[in-house]
């Protein structure tokens, strides 16, 4: 598959009954933020996926990667780590919010969809920001430094609702404090980790699927350099790198 079939798969409609605005302007899009867990604790690398629920009004029943809208307090918590320097830089582009909102938008988004705890034990501050209270109380800070940009993608004007989304990567042996199982809730389902090849399999949506080969690339070393942007321009779908 060429590069411009694979952008336009990325962006293609995941559903039949889609909404299409029609002589509406389009909703701006929401910063949100996801992240992808890899174990390599087995033969082939596995990446943890969840089915949506039905009842979502954005992409239901599709398999995803943890992951949501930034709340205004992200940006806040404490931490024991920061973003690395590069990763800093690369989601400076083209953004008014701090980089580390995105980061911790990801760690907060997959604690709450799948129960897995992110940072290390340490004294929090007495008073929690809007959505960390759990962590706080159980005396954990996220860690910032293993955690990797390798993609942002924005939804097409022509979608009812609109996200421009970080996607992260990180290992899940440096990240999470224990091996415990991700457990099922009301955001996602049938929670499980997957290989590469078997996440294909799945129900997905063109920019998770895109997204899953940029994965399989970086853990080649095949990876271009800098995270893909993809986005609609006036002259249709665009992909480039962020340098």
């Amino acid at each position: 598959m060429s590069q411009t079939d694979m952008i336009q798969t990325a962006f293609d409609r995941e559903s039949a009954d889609e909404v299409i605005l029609k002589g509406r302007p389009s909703p701006r899009p929401r910063d949100a933020a996801t992240l992808i867990l890899v174990r390599r604790d087995a033969a082939q690398p596995r990446v943890l996926m969840g089915k949506r629920s039905r009842g979502h009004d954005f992409m239901p029943d599709k398999y995803v990667f943890p992951g949501g809208r930034v709340d205004p307090q992200d940006g806040r918590v404490f931490t024991i780590s920061e973003l690395n320097p590069d990763t800093d830089r690369l989601l400076r582009f083209k953004s008014r919010r701090s980089p580390r909102a995105f980061a911790l938008t990801a760690i907060r988004e997959t604690f709450e969809e799948t129960g897995l705890l992110m940072g290390r034990y340490a004294d929090t501050p007495a008073r929690a920001p809007a959505g960390w209270q759990p962590l706080y109380a159980l005396n954990i800070a996220p860690c910032l430094k293993d955690l990797h940009f390798i993609g942002r993608a924005i939804t097409p004007p022509y979608r009812p609702k609109r996200f421009d989304a970080r996607f992260f990567m990180a290992e899940a042996e440096k990240v999470l404090i224990d091996d415990r199982p991700p457990l099922d809730g009301a955001e996602l389902h049938d929670l499980q980790w997957v290989t590469l090849a078997d996440a294909k399999t799945l129900d997905l949506p063109g920019v998770t699927r895109f997204m899953l080969d940029e994965i399989g690339d970086r853990l080649d070393r095949r990876s271009p350099s800098g995270p893909p942007f993809l986005r609609w321009t006036r002259s249709g779908h665009s992909q480039d790198r962020i340098l």
